[in-house]
């Protein structure tokens, strides 16, 4: 599909990775974004797009949102923290969402849906993890609820002619973002220089991807994957620890901190401590990440610091 000239529907249009794209498609493009603003912020929005505050579990917002003249909508929408306090409630609003914009995308006619999913559907997955490993087998709420939007996304796409691809994502960094392991390292730094406290064992291992490339790999694939589900990873090839973050963030803020640790090897609960993606058939399209994980995770420190 070609990226400009449309009209795009970006639901999580001021969230961290919604916004990204938000910015990049404005370019070519007339933008309708849509948030209800719980994960982002109303001055990510480029001044450029039409911006419409709602919540998405609301099909009212969903009919507002998504007109007879849109082209393609990018659905990142969802609440998305995978330790969350309120489990059923996460589960029930990300397949709700899911679940109205599909329908109205059916009674529209709207041909083209960009979902984000994430690495979480997997759980806890023999390294690197290919797009048809299975079963999938979540081990958080969040990641069940992925799964169960991707079971949603692929009803539509065979039953009721919706194109789609979907993208299960490994770590993304960068600008904007926020309840994640760089920016809390940094707050806790500037708070305490000293000491860090770091959660788990600092040994969980993943793979980080920065924003830039995440939605470099993205249009990319939206323009050369053509069959009716397009499903595929975006990472890298390499991880990073929670122990090397650490290091990275303190040379960057120029400290030498003790490390302290709460234990286990998980985080939280439903953490998965060790994630990388096979990226193989992302490869075989023409499209590989030019950095490794240390270095987005660098990069997205700098921006972040700044």
């Amino acid at each position: 599909m070609d990226l400009s000239g449309k009209r795009l529907v970006v639901t999580g249009g001021a969230g961290f990775v919604g916004s990204h794209l938000a910015d990049r498609l404005t370019t070519d493009n007339d933008v309708f974004v849509v948030d209800d603003c719980s994960n982002g912020k109303r001055e990510f929005v480029p001044e450029q797009a039409t911006f419409y505050e709602g919540d998405l579990t609301e099909p009212a917002v969903v009919a507002d949102a998504i007109t007879p003249d849109t082209d393609a909508v990018f659905h990142f929408a969802a609440a998305k923290a995978v330790n969350t306090d309120h489990p059923r409630r996460q589960f029930e609003d990300n397949t709700a969402m899911t679940y109205n914009v599909l329908e109205r995308m059916d009674e529209t006619d709207v041909g083209r849906l960009i979902y984000t999913s994430s690495s979480t559907v997997y759980g806890e997955a023999p390294r690197p993890t290919p797009e048809d490993f299975a079963p999938l087998e979540p081990i958080s709420p969040y990641g069940a609820s992925k799964l169960a939007e991707e079971g949603l996304v692929s009803t539509y796409a065979h039953s009721h002619g919706i194109q789609a691809w979907v993208f299960r994502f490994a770590n993304v960094v960068g600008p904007r973002l926020r309840g994640a392991v760089i920016p809390d390292f940094i707050d806790k730094l500037r708070e305490n220089p000293d000491r860090l406290v770091i959660l788990g064992d600092g040994r969980q291992e993943k793979s980080y991807m920065h924003v830039s490339e995440c939605l470099d790999a993205m249009c990319f694939v939206v323009r050369e994957a053509d069959d009716d589900l397009n499903v595929l990873n975006l990472g890298t090839r390499t991880t990073t620890s929670v122990d090397r973050i650490a290091a990275i963030v303190s040379e960057e803020l120029g400290l030498e901190p003790t490390y302290e640790y709460t234990g286990g090897e998980r985080g939280w609960t439903g953490d998965v401590p060790r994630m990388r993606l096979s990226v193989e058939k992302l490869a075989g399209l023409g499209w590989e990440s030019s950095q490794s994980s240390d270095d987005a995770v660098r990069q997205a420190a700098c921006e972040l610091i700044e």
